[in-house]
């Protein structure tokens, strides 16, 4: 009996842990996966806009030294 109570705790144990820690580790990743997305979009996203800055730092200074 004392046996069988023993495994059913630890069988109790498991359930909460695979309950508690499964929903929390899924989330986790989602999180990461998400912020990854995110900063690998706006680092796309920056590309043309550091590109179109330096073209046009590029034109200002062709400009003043043309003038």
């Amino acid at each position: 009996m004392l046996l069988l109570f023993c495994y059913s705790g630890i069988l109790l144990l498991v359930v909460v842990v695979v309950v508690v820690v499964v929903p929390v580790v899924l989330v986790l990743v989602v999180v990461v996966v998400v912020v990854v997305v995110v900063v690998a979009a706006a680092a796309v996203a920056a590309v043309p806009l550091v590109v179109a800055v330096v073209v046009a730092v590029a034109v200002v200074v062709v400009v003043v030294m043309v003038l």
